[in-house]
């Protein structure tokens, strides 16, 4: 109970990174430079402590990347970049430097080395499509085209050191296949039968796990999965045109509660799907040691520092690649890139790494777009904090919350995950994490009461590590227009702000990979 109310303490002060990021898409083109480069766009990031039944001590880890995926997308559809690399880092000591780190590195090949081929008027020729006939599983005959990678791991800084590959305890090889994309049912009948397929087991290196059933194994999946995040993305980019009803903002002078319409029908990325990179870990092999349970966490995609267009381009050589590795993408706590950095910095900060996020503070004590929606709102009442500069949050944002996730004095973003926290029940989370554990603050100097007795309490939700059921978006709202303050610096600090995009955790898997199969191309 001590760490319960230790965690639940500091829950909401810890949501207070998302202050000034008012509902948006997690990071879908978020910065200039990476709309040239949508396969290594990163748009989601989730850590959290599994809670799959049987799966007591893993950590799943869900990075997704290529934004707005169309189910009609082919012929190619949404391979990931041979020539980049795509890395999930975990820091354990709370230096801002990645301790470990889950290398992803991809290769495209044609069947056969030269594709499938059909005797046509003498001659072989080389099919235009993908497949060639209906798939069941990896290395399926009818795949012209496949989609393989190798899964590395490196202990200290990510560029130190070449990594260890895992083994892929199915078949005893460095080789893990990736699903094809859902293309339609006549090409894969049954796209959640074949995709599981693709999950598999591998023992982490250099680790001897503890607190996990014996006989288990960490596992790993890569494939396209259905858009987890809600979001009503149309109207917020028209200037946050959702409308006073659809926000849910109160009349002038009157004090809301907690439970505004969350579900209008507005989750305009529901038909869209993402490329997720999946990993459970054992937490034990995740943390520095038993003593601990903390850790933070980013995912990053990097590409080689030169590209030169091959003239006489091949299906393995359409450019040619060398230089060191320069990042290009990154990607911690939800929004924060595209809703919390100016537009001047999106891209230094998408190459930057978090042990040098000091840089970055002013953007935090001095948030922008809760002024940009008094502008529109404001004749409603709808009136920005007055605290500033906000000193709360860059504790939250940068260094954790005290006595839950701070790991260090350093400032840096990341996901923070206190690991000895139980794992809520899918059927029991709630889509607002601890928000609804907190009694309104009577002043800034004593900020909100925990009251455990407060329906829908669930201390294991957002913002300790991140769920795919946690409704980042409505709580970034109200906490942007000051949830965390007293009705005197945040006028409307208790309104029920929506952006009108359901997100319920029963819309997920009960279990790994967590996120749902894909929409079919062709039903």
């Amino acid at each position: 109970m001590k760490l319960r109310n230790r965690l639940l303490g500091g829950a909401l002060a810890f949501a207070t990174i998302l202050t000034p990021t008012v509902g948006n898409a997690s990071s879908h083109r978020e910065a200039p430079f990476i709309t040239k480069n949508p396969k290594v766009d990163g748009t989601d990031f989730y850590l959290f402590d599994s809670y799959e039944p049987a799966r007591a001590g893993y950590v799943t880890i869900l990075a997704n990347y290529q934004p707005l995926q169309d189910a009609y997308g082919g012929p190619n559809y949404f391979t990931l970049d041979p020539d980049a690399i795509y890395e999930v880092h975990i820091d354990n000591t709370g230096d801002g430097i990645e301790d470990i780190t889950f290398q992803f590195d991809f290769d495209l090949n044609l069947a056969g080395g030269n594709g499938v081929e059909l005797p046509i008027g003498g001659k072989n020729i080389n099919i235009p499509l993908a497949v060639a006939g209906s798939l069941t599983g990896p290395a399926d005959a009818h795949q012209n085209m496949t989609e393989t990678y190798k899964l590395g791991v490196i202990r200290g800084p990510r560029r130190a050191s070449v990594p260890m590959l895992v083994t892929n305890l199915t078949d005893g090889t460095t080789t893990f296949a990736k699903p094809y994309d859902n293309a339609g049912t006549k090409t894969i009948a049954d796209y959640t039968a074949y995709s599981n397929k693709f999950i598999a087991s591998f023992d982490m290196p250099g680790c001897t796990p503890t607190g996990v059933a014996a006989g288990t194994h960490s596992r790993v999946f890569v494939g396209q999965r259905k858009e987890g995040f809600a979001v009503n993305l149309g109207q917020i980019f028209d200037l946050v045109n959702l409308g006073v009803s659809a926000l849910g903002i109160p009349p002038v002078g009157q004090q809301a509660d907690l439970t505004g319409a969350a579900d209008q029908g507005k989750n305009v990325v529901g038909t869209k799907s993402v490329t997720t990179l999946a990993l459970e870990v054992p937490a034990s092999c995740l943390t520095k040691d038993a003593a601990s349970p903390i850790i933070a966490g980013w995912t990053t995609a990097s590409v080689r520092q030169a590209r030169v267009i091959n003239p006489a381009a091949t299906f393995k050589s359409p450019s040619r690649e060398g230089g060191p590795w320069v990042q290009v993408s990154r990607l911690g706590m939800v929004l924060v890139n595209e809703i919390v950095i100016g537009i001047k910095d999106k891209d230094k900060f998408n190459g930057s790494e978090p042990k040098d996020d000091g840089q970055f503070a002013d953007y935090v004590t001095n948030p922008s777009l809760p002024i940009l929606v008094e502008i529109v709102y404001g004749a409603t009442g709808a009136l920005a904090p007055t605290v500033y500069p906000r000193a709360d949050l860059v504790a939250a944002f940068l260094n954790g919350v005290p006595s839950v996730n701070v790991m260090s004095s350093t400032l840096f973003e990341a996901v923070r995950l206190n690991t000895a926290v139980p794992p809520t029940t899918r059927a029991n989370q709630n889509a607002l994490g601890a928000a609804t554990c907190f009694d309104p603050p009577v002043s800034n100097a004593v900020g909100p009461a925990l009251n455990l007795a407060r329906a829908g309490c669930d201390p294991a939700g957002f913002p300790n590590g991140r769920r795919p059921g946690d409704d980042t978006v409505d709580i970034a709202l109200r906490v942007a227009m000051g949830f965390l303050l007293d009705q005197n610096h945040a006028p409307i600090r208790g309104a029920p702000l929506v952006d009108g995009a359901k997100v319920d955790a029963r819309d997920f898997l009960t279990g790994f990979p967590y996120l749902a199969a894909p929409i079919s191309g062709a039903p």
